[in-house]
């Protein structure tokens, strides 16, 4: 049953970008560009905002990470399909690179799904720096056109990302949050401790 006093502020700002969806392809569906460009600007404008309170409250929880990674996703999402439809010309001259950055992803998600069931919420610094230069760069397309530089730049760091992603869930048998990074997850002690839990039960 959904109860609404089990989610905190910042939850609600994750809330607000998946329920954003309908929202968004109403505006794709009837043409308003101009319109759908704002709103997805809210909706990534709220991905720093619910970030920010959940440290600043201190409220952050594994809930609130997940609804966190999957408003990040559906936004992401939501901003290709505009892509699609008000820049059909730049993607169908992009396609390949588009692809070559896509697909992996799609690749990280369904691994993710086999092994945790879930997506991931790991929150690395390199897929918070991927995340900005998406955002970025979409929106500047929808506003005023293609600047090329960011679009290489946000191709391999978006490709370098999803290695890393794909890199920690195997070295996670199991669904942790906020890992910073490969080098840091190589000292976390919820990787090693899981390790010993493993061995011991011979598994």
């Amino acid at each position: 049953m959904f109860r609404f006093e089990k989610y905190n502020i910042a939850d609600w700002f994750s809330f607000y970008r998946i329920l954003a969806v309908p929202l968004l392809l109403a505006f794709v569906w009837y043409g308003e560009r101009t319109l759908f460009t704002w709103f997805l600007l809210v909706s990534y404008s709220t991905d720093a905002i619910d970030g920010f309170l959940a440290r600043k409250l201190k409220i952050v929880s594994a809930r609130g990470s997940q609804l966190d990674s999957v408003g990040d996703q559906i936004t992401l999402i939501m901003g290709l399909i505009g892509l699609i439809v008000f820049e059909i010309a730049f993607m169908k001259a992009n396609y390949g690179l588009i692809l070559l950055a896509f697909i992996p992803y799609i690749l990280q998600m369904i691994i993710a799904f086999v092994i945790y069931g879930k997506t991931t919420a790991f929150h690395t610094y390199l897929a918070k720096t991927s995340a900005l230069l998406q955002g970025v760069f979409i929106l500047w397309l929808l506003f005023f056109g293609p600047v090329y530089w960011l679009f290489y730049t946000m191709i391999i760091i978006g490709i370098l990302e999803t290695i890393e992603e794909i890199s920690l869930i195997y070295m996670y048998p199991h669904w942790v949050k906020d890992v910073k990074g490969i080098f840091w997850a190589l000292k976390d002690d919820r990787r090693t401790i899981r390790k010993k839990t493993v061995k011991k039960n011979g598994v």
